[in-house]
């Protein structure tokens, strides 16, 4: 069934330009599977932007606002290239509406909303919020998922309680690290030790983060972390090796082959993320079957423990026999050669059929909202057809 869905895109953190490569291959499979795109960009200034071409006039104002001494500029300009290839051309725009609110109209033209929007103001539960309360369905996790997803210090919180084993970590208040840093420093050499990372608590894309080899540059990490989060998380660097695996689904999870994350430099930031060539994925990771079952077993076990709905691809270490959960996404990067959309596209999922199948999630989560609100919301459409189970994926 063809649905009118808006994908909303861009947005006011630091991953706006990978918000924008996502948003492209996004709208092109949905365009693919016979649905009515509405594409709804919000600036860096939370302005929303609506008619024409969203998605070429963000990508437009992305490169003139590139810094030239940015250290990621490069790759940035990589990412707005591709969102530009995406677009429909000319960057038009019939309206640009103020910030803070749904712009009038979207609660009765749209059927589901797709969600692109990486990092703070939209995949911390804010903007799922707002959906909420608009009864909008849209695609993935809830309010409480959205936000404990993106608060690194709730995750890890959550994961200790449901059992799962996680990297040893502190978190330090930017506060108490500015009033005490002599202090904090030293818990952190005796309860972490060196080599750690450093982070941001609520951010993704390695935006903000730090590895530290020595106490003596802990305090330009602390700082800089600091610039992005009043949070700061600190944790072991593991030497291991990095396994992914995605999840789809809602009360009844499926979770994709593992794949493993390989590249020649020291971990892995922000440039070796996104940059050509600087990783592969090796798909499906080389891994004993009882170490895949494994790895797919814990998968689900952390979705539901942040109570995920829709996707979500988690990331693990794997030091010597030890698997280790690091962290869950629940908007990853989604272009077609993305790794949750890959590891997906290995276990018989096609990248259209993956988007497609993401739409029925959204509706049916929505409806089953409506009952426990006594039927409060809007009836919905006859819902599509679902999609048979991948054979290769682990169900749960």
């Amino acid at each position: 069934m063809a649905l009118r869905v808006g994908v909303i895109f861009g947005g006011r953190s630091g991953e706006h330009e990978v918000s924008l490569a996502s948003a492209a291959s996004v709208v092109k499979a949905l365009e693919q599977g016979g649905h009515v795109v509405v594409p709804i960009g919000i600036a860096r200034d939370g302005r929303w932007l609506l008619g024409g071409d969203p998605l070429g006039a963000l990508a437009a104002e992305a490169r003139l606002a590139l810094p030239a001494g940015d250290a990621t500029g490069s790759v940035k300009k990589a990412l707005v290239e591709r969102a530009e290839s995406g677009s429909v051309g000319a960057a038009q725009l019939v309206r640009a509406e103020p910030a803070g609110g749904l712009p009038p109209g979207l609660r009765r033209d749209l059927d589901v909303i797709f969600i692109m929007l990486h990092g703070p103001y939209g995949e911390d539960g804010t903007i799922q919020g707002l959906l909420e309360l608009s009864d909008l369905p849209y695609v993935g996790a809830g309010v409480m998922a959205s936000a404990v997803g993106m608060d690194k210090a709730a995750m890890k919180a959550l994961f200790r309680a449901a059992g799962l084993p996680v990297v040893e970590y502190e978190v330090v208040l930017r506060r108490e690290w500015r009033a005490r840093a002599a202090a904090v420093s030293r818990r952190i050499a005796l309860a972490i030790g060196f080599p750690c990372f450093v982070k941001p608590t609520n951010l993704g894309s390695s935006v903000g983060i730090s590895k530290v080899r020595a106490e003596g540059d802990l305090a330009a990490a602390m700082d800089e972390a600091a610039r992005h989060d009043r949070k700061i998380l600190v944790e072991r660097a593991v030497a291991g090796r990095e396994i992914e695996v995605s999840v789809l689904g809602n009360d009844e999870p499926r979770a994709s082959l593992p794949g493993e994350i390989l590249y020649s430099g020291d971990w892995y930031d922000y440039e070796t993320k996104y940059a050509p060539g600087q990783a592969t994925v090796r798909v499906p990771a080389p891994l004993a079957p009882e170490q895949t079952r494994r790895f797919q077993e814990l998968a689900l076990a952390a979705f539901r423990a942040i109570d995920g709905a829709g996707m979500a691809r988690v990331d693990f270490f794997l030091e010597g026999e030890r698997i280790l959960v690091n962290e869950i996404n629940t908007i990853p990067g989604f272009t077609s050669t993305s790794v949750y959309a890959r590891l997906w596209e290995a276990s018989g999922v096609s990248y259209v059929e993956l988007v497609g199948r993401l739409l029925d999630l959204a509706l049916e989560r929505h409806r089953d909202r409506g009952e426990i609100l006594g039927g409060g919301l809007r009836p919905p459409s006859e819902p599509p057809p679902r999609m048979a189970p991948a054979k290769p994926a682990l169900e749960q």
